[in-house]
């Protein structure tokens, strides 16, 4: 899951060097629109349904890592 992750933020946020560190303060590209993509791309690829508190409480790699693994 973490892999498909990065892969997920890299592609979304356009930028390779994305690591686990990554969050909204250390990543330019992530804005509110990305924000949306973002979520787009994660219902897509993990077949889930994100809840409005929990696109609220991504804010960095490990919120979203946590937030996913509890849907799966």
């Amino acid at each position: 899951m973490e892999e498909r992750l990065l892969a997920i933020l890299r592609n979304v946020f356009d930028d390779v060097t994305i690591d686990t560190t990554c969050s909204q303060k250390t990543c330019k590209a992530w804005d509110s629109m990305n924000h949306l993509n973002l979520v787009v791309e994660l219902e897509m690829e993990f077949g889930i349904s994100l809840e409005p508190e929990e696109i609220g409480r991504m804010i960095s790699y490990q919120d979203v890592k946590e937030i996913i693994a509890f849907k799966l």
